[in-house]
């Protein structure tokens, strides 16, 4: 964190805390991030995927973080390719504060000695059913590590990412960007699934971002992207029986795609939403509606 820099004054916040967009020369050129860097966790494939495309398309230079899945090396080199901006995988444990702070402060270093964009996307889901059947020691162990990873991590990026957010300014350009995938099983209880551990850890990294929102006022946003249920390889392990439940249960009927999310994420990630911090931006097909 940058603690020199405070939003407020005697319990109150400065004026003009963060500069607004420029719309003069329209809408589109806002949501451009030529010459930004972005670093997007959990990347190798799915959601954060898709988002470094989106960034990358518009612009950023992106790194993109993996935990295991090594086909992430392949898809930097393909994005790199595709959209002509410099794009490296970098293979990071989120659990490991240290190394955290390692490897951003390479990827600063590496990426023109600036960060402008953070997407905090890592995550793992419930799979145990109702946390007060089975065995003990395994629904303990499983439930530390999706907090750990889902909230614990989303933290240890953000407590070193601050400082960089608060970067070198280029033409334009009006404050870094923090944005986590949280859920919408952050905001309500889904069913037929119990799956407890992972609403109280999405329902963290939204408060979270809000009150990131605050300290990071001067300098840097910070919001949250709620996706429903998407058709990405995290739901796998679902039966097909409970996927189709989540339809009924859905007014669109069906799944998201990645590409329904694309644009959230660069809004978010952009000057375009320069008035937005705080805020939780759901994308789930209605099912939150009723």
């Amino acid at each position: 964190m940058t603690s020199s820099i405070s939003p407020e004054k005697k319990g109150d916040f400065n004026h003009n805390n963060f500069p607004s967009a420029d719309g003069s020369k329209g809408v589109l050129p806002l949501f451009r991030l030529n010459g930004r860097t972005a670093i997007v966790s959990g990347a190798g494939q799915g959601i954060g995927l898709g988002v470094a495309q989106a960034l990358a398309e518009a612009g950023a230079n992106v790194a993109i973080w993996y935990n295991s899945n090594k086909k992430a090396l392949d898809r930097a080199a393909e994005i790199e390719k595709k959209y002509g901006v410099k794009c490296k995988a970098y293979q990071v444990d989120v659990l490991n504060p240290d190394h955290v702070a390692e490897v951003i402060e390479e990827i600063v270093k590496e990426f023109n000695g600036r960060l402008d964009i953070v997407v905090a996307n890592q995550g793992v889901p419930w799979q145990k059913g109702a946390m007060g059947e089975g065995d003990r020691k395994e629904k303990i162990e499983h439930y530390q590590k999706v907090v750990r990873t889902d909230l614990d991590g989303t933290f240890y990026i953000a407590r070193i990412a601050g400082k960089d957010l608060n970067g070198n300014k280029l033409e334009n350009y009006l404050g870094g960007s923090f944005v986590a995938t949280a859920s919408m099983s952050g905001l309500i209880v889904n069913i037929p699934q119990m799956q407890a551990a992972y609403n109280a850890a999405k329902a963290g990294v939204i408060h979270l971002c809000k009150s990131l929102a605050v300290e990071w006022a001067a300098f840097a946003r910070a919001n949250c992207v709620c996706p429903g249920y998407m058709a990405t390889e995290i739901s796998n392990f679902v039966p097909k029986e409970t996927q189709d439940l989540w339809n009924d249960k859905t007014p669109q009927g069906r799944p998201g795609q990645v590409s329904e999310l694309q644009g959230a994420f660069l809004y978010l990630a952009s000057d375009a939403s320069s008035f937005t911090t705080g805020a939780s931006l759901v994308v789930d097909g209605g099912y939150s509606a009723p």
